[in-house]
């Protein structure tokens, strides 16, 4: 038997018991993939990650949901970037090695920002079912639309929905009951992200994103940073004027509320940021 230490955080957090919560294990050599798989159902976080020596950065991150292992995601790099800070001692600026690729994050205090990794450049594709059946799949209209949906991917492959308003953001009520319906991403999982410009706001947008679990349901997730990258390569995508800077809100509805900071450089480079609460440690035996 062996004894894991591990950290429990929030990202994208403004308070105590906001943002998207992450388990971190900082050691997890010894660990074969069946355990970090039982560690993250056991855990049931929407992420646990697990922190290994690399050779190309300063620490390879491994990234599990309950359900799979994921190539890249934002939460998890914030937060584990807080862990290895610490625990390396490496100072502000770090690189994190994914399945996806190097990542590098920089820090000002407890706000993190990373660059997306945005493997062979930024992919986007168009998604086959027409605006009339997705607005049916998310519970609105048609008119609630203000484009077509849009597969991006800038690390981890994901179908954003553009909305007309805030009000429809906040209406969206995905359909349980026509799961075999949803669109699949390239590894087979079926999300959605809705978002909506604030024009009283400049800057501001507000967004959800959803997912189905293995076995049948959707989740709702607070604060997702791939989704948030991805966000940013549908600016690029539809001609938008950079640099772009916007303020993403989310997680409202499930009373996580988090804040996500976006920024797209000239060059096409993404950046998410956020602020990572630690809440406790602790350890376990496996």
């Amino acid at each position: 038997m062996s004894t894991y230490a591990y950290r429990l955080l929030n990202v994208f957090a403004e308070s105590t018991f906001g943002g998207n919560q992450l388990c971190v294990f900082e050691d997890a050599r010894g660990m074969d993939d069946a355990t970090m798989r039982a560690l993250a159902l056991q855990f049931n976080l929407s992420e646990t990650t697990f922190i290994l020596p690399s050779e190309r950065a300063d620490a390879r991150v491994r990234i599990f949901t309950p359900d799979y292992e994921m190539r890249f995601a934002g939460h998890p790099t914030l937060g584990t970037a807080q862990v290895v800070r610490e625990l390396a001692h490496t100072g502000d600026t770090l690189s994190l090695e994914f399945t996806a690729g190097v990542v590098p994050v920089s820090a000002a205090g407890d706000v993190w920002t990373l660059i997306a990794p945005q493997p062979g450049g930024l992919k986007t594709a168009s998604e086959k079912m027409t605006t009339v059946d997705m607005a049916a799949l998310l519970g609105l209209q048609q008119d609630d639309l203000l484009d077509a949906p849009l597969w991006v991917d800038t690390g981890s492959d994901q179908l954003l929905v553009a909305l007309r308003n805030i009000d429809a953001v906040r209406r969206t009520r995905p359909d349980a009951a026509r799961l075999e319906a949803w669109p699949e991403s390239s590894l087979e999982r079926k999300t959605v992200y809705v978002f909506a410009f604030d024009p009283d706001f400049p800057g501001r947008i507000v967004s959800r994103y959803f997912f189905v679990k293995t076995g049948g349901g959707v989740v709702e997730d607070p604060g997702t940073g791939s989704a948030c990258a991805n966000l940013g390569g549908w600016l690029i995508a539809k001609g938008y004027a950079l640099p772009a800077r916007y303020r993403i809100e989310q997680g409202e509805a499930v009373k996580r509320p988090s804040v996500l900071h976006l920024q797209v450089n000239p060059d096409g480079a993404i950046q998410v940021g956020g602020k990572v609460i630690e809440l406790g440690r602790g350890s376990i035996n496996v």
